[in-house]
């Protein structure tokens, strides 16, 4: 008789066991999609912006090279600068090393084109038109090679490859700001 019970106890608890673990497993399994899901987010959010900021310094340099009236690219270059370095603080939190090591470089590099458009704006030039617009096309192939990264990070492709020459081929026509970015390559 103290067998049976000892047997229908242990059974009980072996059963309670599983539940917890599987419970566990369950509670896991939903941390890491939610995790994947406010990554794939901020990823979202972070190529957007980054579209836009190099999109808009695309337009100062040829409201430049136009030599026209700079004022509404210039509040366009400034609003895309500050979602942008919004973004890209949230962004700081979130991404994993190698991530985050390729939006470093590519935030770094605005910097230093928004600065040199700038100068040119003011009429303090250091460099030229010519220097920008090869920063540019860099600038392009940074934000290939991060977004890249961000689908690796994600699962979304099977091995990065480079990319063909030419525009950027997640260039929509339906993004204002991309078709003029690209316009002028």
């Amino acid at each position: 008789m103290l067998g049976t019970l000892l047997s229908a106890l242990l059974t009980q608890r072996a059963a309670e066991r599983s539940r917890r673990r599987e419970q566990e497993r369950a509670e896991r399994a939903q941390v890491q999609a939610r995790d994947a899901e406010e990554r794939r987010t901020c990823y979202v959010a972070l190529n957007t912006a980054s579209r836009q900021y190099l999109a808009a310094l695309t337009d100062h340099m040829h409201a430049l090279l136009r030599a026209e009236d700079p004022r509404a690219v210039r509040q366009r270059l400034t609003e895309s600068r500050d979602l942008h370095r919004d973004v890209y603080a949230e962004a700081q939190m979130r991404l994993p090393d190698p991530v985050f090591a390729l939006a470093g470089e590519a935030t770094h590099a605005f910097g230093s084109l928004y600065g040199r458009l700038r100068r040119l704006d003011d009429g303090v030039p250091r460099d030229s038109l010519d220097a920008a617009q090869g920063e540019i096309d860099a600038l392009w192939e940074r934000l290939r090679e991060l977004r890249r990264g961000m689908r690796a990070d994600l699962g979304a492709s099977e091995v990065p490859r480079p990319s063909p020459p030419g525009p950027d081929p997640g260039t929509s026509r339906t993004d204002p700001g991309a078709s003029r970015a690209s316009s002028g390559r």
